[in-house]
């Protein structure tokens, strides 16, 4: 190191690990990276996306400052003043004119990454009024939320797998080796699974391809992409009927478990063996091997989420974590208490000490609370009428929101940290929406990417190293409870302007408010915060910090469930450790009979779908997707050290299945679909079962006016042009990604 050198811990912000960092900083610019071993949650841990942290934060290729449209149609940087003013200058006609509605906003998966993108955006939504909102949830963890949703009340209340504790983990659709994990944040995964192993327990996995998660397992079951949700209620459905199903302390807190029993009854092992490629004989042992366990969790992701039946396949997870009696109890699935969650409510089971967060267990004993419960569809999609989800509207549905003509048609298109040309289905039909049919668009983004080209007005973020980071999101997911803060590593640039007076400006230039401070964006949403908390405007005086973003931090960490302040956390840069995940039935409850609603209407009316893909007939070729350790997305295509090795777009396909077609390895093959068709290297693979192909999601980065120097030499193929965006699960709208019949024959 040289004599300007230091170093400063950062949480790691590129997946949904949330590794401590500690950075090597040259003046103002970062030139290493390692695992931060004093972190309290992940203890040196690192990846090679977080290895990268230096050389993504330095990339030529982020903008530096403001773009806007000229006169000839050109992009130009811009000052940030001329910028907002334009925003300001367009949106609010746009509204007066043609009604809220005419204004979209989509929001992308960086943005649970930052704090802006968690603070902000509502505030965003609530200045627009629109109810047109596409995230990238619904190519990915909606159906979690909708099962959520239905069973406990809450979409955000989502177990998850006590992985330090449990003696038997059933992974389905999930390769944390490769994502360091979903909805499920846990640093150092495959060091958890190594030592699940070295205790004694047990791995499962179910997965079409022999993933490195997979090659961990005790047993490996190479499932019939799609049929997930069949296999999970034959060993649903196996539980009970020979008898198994003990949920212990939870039956006091269950609505519905004869009614569930009944409506599983059609999904026998024999019944489903032949849809799943799973033998009978299988599905029982693995159904008597979780009820004789210990302690268990089952845990599924995003490929038992994006297929036709994503939202069951996410309820029958937690209905199997429940008949075992392993929802809410260690060593189980359990609901994390984050540093910055609502404060516990007052039931009649249990009692809660709220300094240190500990829950005695649920005894069943006390009567239900009633809640508010959780409702689909309150509105739909002006063109095909799909039910809103959370709030959100299917992403597959934008194109036509903008391109076809009617009243409350989007013109104008609020994007941010976003790229649904690439991570969407039919990409060709949304480009070109964006290019011809909308009147005006922002995007707030660091790249000039595939969508924000069409921008015009482009805000660029400042690099991570120069942002403050809190992990609002991920906390939720958090396998042990924990809280970390850390303040940006290096000064703002000059003519940088932070992400979070970035989102306040835009926020007030649409909101008729351009010219006030925005600070004013922040007094708002602490006022807010008080007012919901049952707190007194003076409530606000002890707060400290530096920033908007950081009162408001101190605020949520006041009222919350540990009574925390930003100084303790800033006292502690390696983080607080808050203990174990323990029992929190039914205090998360919030559905209208004050239980856990085992078969809610939704799902009893969605599983007649489900029977009968008992008697469908599966496509000879089908593709799925596939994760990279060094890859996020699309968002990250554009790092050179993170390119090559095994981060490439290939299709892979079985030996077998290669013969038969006529493919040799390296071949180029042409993959065919309703969408369209694409072409990719083939890799020959046995690690893939026959009848199944494998694409990686978020490449195509071949179209003109982008600014991405590296992800333009390694385009790769768009793997959503094979979808024409007509599939969606019908309960959460999510986008079907994964099942895909489709067509491979050597390119010509």
């Amino acid at each position: 190191m040289s004599d300007d050198s230091r170093t400063a811990p950062r949480i790691c912000p590129l997946c949904e690990a949330t590794c401590g960092l500690t950075l090597t900083i040259e003046g103002t610019t970062v030139t290493g990276a390692r695992g931060d071993r004093d972190d309290i949650f992940s203890r040196g841990f690192i990846c090679p996306k977080g290895a990268s942290f230096g050389g993504l934060d330095a990339d030529p290729d982020r903008l530096r400052a403001p773009l806007v449209r000229g006169e000839e149609g050109e992009l130009r940087e811009a000052t940030w003043s001329e910028a907002f003013d334009l925003i300001a200058a367009r949106i609010p006609d746009l509204v007066k004119a043609h009604g809220p509605q005419a204004v979209g906003v989509v929001l992308g998966n960086p943005n649970v990454h930052t704090m802006a993108g968690f603070l902000y955006p509502p505030l965003l939504l609530g200045a627009l009024r629109t109810r047109n909102v596409f995230t990238a949830s619904t190519l990915d963890q909606m159906p979690k939320h909708v099962s959520s949703g239905l069973l406990f009340g809450d979409p955000n209340a989502i177990p998850v797998p006590d992985l330090d504790r449990t003696g038997h983990l059933l992974l389905i659709g999930a390769n944390p080796l490769e994502s360091n994990g979903s909805l499920c944040t846990a640093p150092d995964f495959p060091g958890r699974l190594k030592a699940l192993r070295r205790r004694g327990g047990t791995l499962t996995v179910i997965d079409p391809r022999r993933t490195r998660t997979a090659r961990l397992a005790d047993r490996h079951v190479a499932i019939r992409p799609g049929a997930d949700a069949l296999l999970l209620a034959a060993l649903a459905h196996t539980l009970i009927e020979e008898k198994l199903a003990d949920p212990g302390p939870l039956a006091g807190h269950l609505e519905g478990l004869d009614e569930l029993a009944a409506a599983l009854a059609d999904f026998t092992p024999d019944a489903v063996a032949a849809a799943c490629d799973v033998d009978a004989d299988t599905i029982i042992a693995i159904a008597r091997e979780l009820a004789a366990a210990p302690t268990a969790a089952v845990y599924g992701r995003i490929g038992s989420c994006t297929v036709e039946h994503g939202t069951l396949a996410s309820w029958l997870v937690d209905i199997l974590n429940i008949l075992t009696g392993n929802l809410d109890r260690p060593g189980g699935a359990l609901f994390p208490l984050s540093a910055t969650a609502r404060a516990p409510r007052v039931t009649g089971s249990g009692t809660r000490n709220a300094a240190s967060g500990t829950r005695s267990p649920a005894t069943g004993e006390g009567n239900p609370v009633p809640g508010k419960g959780f409702a689909l569809g309150r509105w739909s999609s002006r063109v095909s009428g799909h039910p809103e989800a959370k709030g959100e509207l299917p992403i597959a549905a934008l194109a036509e929101e903008i391109d076809t003509p009617g009243a409350d048609r989007i013109r104008a298109l609020v994007v941010i940290a976003a790229n649904p040309v690439l991570s969407a289905p039919d990409g060709d039909r949304l480009d070109a929406a964006l290019a011809d049919g909308l009147d005006f668009m922002v995007s707030v983004d660091p790249y000039l990417n595939e969508t924000s080209r069409h921008a015009d007005v482009v805000l660029p973020p400042p690099p991570p190293s120069q942002s403050a980071h809190f992990d609002f999101a991920f906390n939720n997911f958090a396998v042990h409870n924990q809280v970390r803060y850390t303040r940006a590593a290096v000064p703002l640039e000059e003519d940088r302007m932070d992400e979070s007076e970035i989102h306040a400006r835009l926020i007030l230039a649409v909101s008729g408010m351009h010219g006030a401070p925005p600070s004013a964006v922040d007094d708002l949403a602490l006022d807010t915060a008080l007012t919901r908390a049952g707190a007194p405007p003076e409530a606000a005086a002890p707060l400290t910090g530096e920033s908007g973003p950081e009162r408001r931090l101190d605020l949520l960490l006041r009222l919350g469930p540990y009574k925390l302040t930003l100084q303790r956390l800033l006292d502690h840069p390696h983080g607080i450790d808050l203990g174990p995940l323990t029992s929190r039935l039914p205090e998360v409850l919030r559905t209208r009979s004050g239980r856990v609603e085992l078969l809610p209407e939704p799902i009893a009316a969605d599983l007649p779908r489900l029977r009968r893909a008992l008697d469908g007939r599966p496509a000879p070729l089908v593709l799925v997707g596939r994760r990279h350790l060094r890859s996020n997305n699309s968002w990250m295509h554009n790092v050179g050290s993170l390119t090559g090795g095994s981060n490439v777009c290939t299709l892979q396909i079985h030996p077998d299945d290669a013969a038969r077609i006529g493919l040799a390895d390296g071949d180029t093959a042409r993959i065919e679909s309703s969408g369209g068709g694409i072409e990719a290297p083939a890799e020959i693979t046995d690690t893939v079962r026959t009848g199944v192909v494998s694409l990686p999601h978020g490449w195509g980065h071949s179209r003109p006016g982008t600014r991405m120097a590296v992800a333009a030499a390694h385009p790769g193929a768009n793997v959503n042009q094979l979808l024409d965006g007509t599939l969606l699960d019908p309960l959460s709208g999510t986008a079907v990604l994964n099942a895909i019949p489709v067509s491979v024959t050597p390119a010509l």
